[in-house]
């Protein structure tokens, strides 16, 4: 049933947060603990709403309002806050995560900038058709880069994979169609398909249906092909950093852009 109560305060139904109280920047982690690790960055970061996986913080940088929402683990939860958050003015999101290694050369720790995403999960399917594909935002893209290298932090760049079924990448032989999946994850390696999530596909193809921005920068927490399984995470701090550098600079050149004009 519908919150009544949240709708009367002019709030989204899940991420309960109102028209004026989030940035038109939003960071999207995926763990609401990781949230308040983000918001640590902002300038005068504060509690925005708290209701199931999502938590939301707002601050500044430079001045300008800028916000952190977790969408919790898979698509469905996450095309959930990137609609809610896209109904109260928000337009440029980055989601700052963690990703298992698919090629073996990919060390964990390693930090990834997505370009564009495998299709993997269903919750695109509901918007688009599966042909339609998963890319993100060309200046959000430049953005992470340009942030990297200011920030003096190495990365890759490149096709990144999103699903549904978390153990069937890392535990694939014990699923009944064991073979088709080790099948398609040797497929995805020798594409150069560098890591997986379980989000980020989803977001390119609603932040394309819904005419906003999105990108993506990835750390590397484990890598089963190359024999690292799953552990503590590595810190995120330098992956966040980025994050934060890329929004710096998405802030100053769309004050500087010329109205009307894309890109």
């Amino acid at each position: 049933m519908i919150d009544k109560d949240l709708v009367a305060q002019g709030r989204q139904y899940h991420i309960a947060c109102a028209m004026g109280e989030v940035g038109r920047y939003v960071f999207l982690p995926g763990d609401p603990g990781r949230a308040s690790l983000i918001a640590g960055f902002l300038d005068d970061a504060r509690p925005i709403a708290q209701n199931r996986e999502f938590v939301t913080y707002t601050g500044t940088i430079d001045g300008i309002p800028v916000s952190v929402c977790s969408t919790g683990i898979g698509s469905p939860s996450a095309a959930i806050a990137l609609e809610e958050l896209a109904a109260i003015g928000a337009d440029t999101f980055i989601r700052i995560g963690r990703s298992g290694g698919l090629q073996p050369n990919l060390r964990v720790a390693s930090m990834v900038i997505a370009t564009g995403a495998v299709r993997d999960e269903g919750t695109s399917r509901a918007y688009l058709p599966i042909e339609f594909p998963a890319v993100a935002d060309l200046r959000v893209v430049n953005a992470l880069i340009d942030a990297a290298a200011a920030l003096g932090v190495s990365y890759r760049y490149g096709i990144i994979e999103s699903n549904d079924a978390f153990f069937a990448e890392v535990r694939p032989e014990s699923m009944p169609i064991a073979e088709e999946l080790q099948a398609r994850w040797r497929a995805y390696q020798r594409a150069g398909v560098l890591c997986s999530d379980m989000e980020t596909a989803a977001l390119f193809v609603i932040a394309h249906a819904k005419k906003v921005r999105a990108g993506c920068v990835l750390l590397v927490s484990d890598n089963q092909f190359a024999g690292h399984r799953l552990g503590p995470e590595p810190s995120m701090h330098d992956t966040i950093g980025v994050g934060v550098e890329a929004v710096r600079r998405l802030i100053r050149k769309d004050a500087n852009a010329t109205p009307g004009r894309n890109g």
